[in-house]
């Protein structure tokens, strides 16, 4: 075996005692088996930038190439969290290849050629950050959970700048409110500033990989020093006029937790579109979903059709109409998107397009004939 290729056991050794504190993991140890064989080097993506990333490897902290596996699909490009195969020896140091992903949260872009970006990857936890010291705005807050849900993660909300709420039966009501809008989801009040609630937060993203998520101004990054227990993160004041913030965090960064685990702080996100996302609208709204089951027409579009058990529920105020509202909306979205890249399905609503024209054209005539 030449020099280049360490022996099997003692790369395992090593990668167990440097990367352990990353998420390695014998999982993961299996999946690098045939890599680790060609002599090359597990790391994880902690940073990425133009091109290159910075990798922790059992070799020490590296600066990986990416042009090797710059791949046409955006899907596929290194991110930050991923598991990679690097040369240790190359000049520069290519990372190889991507291990599979065990979950990503992936958005839409703005570019016209419907493009779906990569924001992290092999994440446990995603703590969606809220800030109290502005208006609630629910739908953006069900927006991120369908992002969250469909990533394969599992989503918690952190209502940060708790310390803002004057009284504590105020902080029930907004906490209540939170919780209406995201069943199945833990719903943390926490305050950088108190230290209320940071530490129920930290024992929950101690184990696994945990990525915090929200706009400029939610407090991420304030967050995020506080889990890490020190000032890793750049903190800028947010603006009294409307609570916002300008993007303190630039990069998608991955540490280290002192008391286990690894966190992402991810830049502020303007934009939150979603990316064939059907099945993270769905548990996002799970009690419509249930309702739903119980219509007396399999196909019912929960309009005006007789025996609609989710028209029901608004009727008799256990469904709030502004969740079905943002159901419908999301829903449509999402099929938009997944309409740009699927021949099929852009086909499907075309016709029901036409079917609902006609089906208006013909009310509307059926009226002039009464009318007359």
């Amino acid at each position: 075996m030449s020099n280049t290729q360490p022996h099997t056991s003692s790369l395992t050794s090593a990668a167990q005692d440097t990367l352990a504190p990353y998420g390695w993991d014998t999982a993961w140890e299996a999946e690098f088996a045939p890599y680790a064989a060609q002599g090359l080097l597990p790391g994880r993506v902690v940073r990425v930038d133009r091109g290159q990333c910075d990798l922790v490897t059992p070799r020490g902290v590296m600066r990986g190439d990416t042009e090797f596996v710059t791949p046409r699909d955006p899907m596929r490009v290194v991110c930050t969290g991923d598991w990679v195969a690097v040369d240790p020896d190359g000049d520069p140091q290519f990372v190889r290849t991507l291990l599979p992903r065990r979950t990503a949260i992936v958005r839409s872009t703005s570019s016209k050629r419907s493009e779906g970006q990569v924001l992290a990857t092999n994440i446990d936890h995603i703590v969606i950050c809220v800030s109290l010291a502005v208006e609630l705005d629910l739908g953006r807050i069900e927006r991120f959970l369908a992002l969250a849900w469909e990533s394969g993660a599992q989503p918690l909300v952190a209502l940060t700048k708790a310390d803002l709420v004057p009284d504590v039966t105020g902080l029930s009501y907004l906490v209540q409110d939170v919780e209406t809008t995201a069943p199945g989801v833990q719903v943390i009040p926490v305050s950088s500033a108190t230290g209320e609630g940071v530490e129920v937060l930290t024992a929950i993203v101690s184990g696994g990989t945990s990525v915090l998520l929200g706009v400029s101004g939610a407090g991420k990054s304030t967050l995020a020093n506080a889990l890490l227990g020190e000032d890793v993160m750049d903190v800028q004041a947010t603006r009294d006029v409307d609570g916002k913030g300008r993007h303190t965090t630039t990069t998608r960064n991955l540490l280290v937790m002192p008391g286990g685990g690894v966190l992402i702080d991810t830049p502020g996100l303007r934009g939150v579109g979603l990316w064939d996302a059907e099945a993270g609208v769905h548990q996002v709204f799970s009690e419509i979903e249930d309702l739903a089951a119980q219509c007396r027409f399999h196909d019912c579009a929960h309009e005006a059709e007789p025996g609609c058990a989710v028209l029901g529920a608004i009727e008799d105020g256990t469904l709030p109409e502004r969740r079905l509202d943002s159901y419908r909306k999301l829903i449509r979205e999402n099929q938009r998107i997944v309409a740009k890249t699927d021949a099929r399905l852009r086909a499907e609503i075309r016709r029901d397009w036409k079917l609902k024209g006609a089906q208006g054209r013909a009310a509307m005539e059926a009226k002039r004939g009464r009318v007359r």
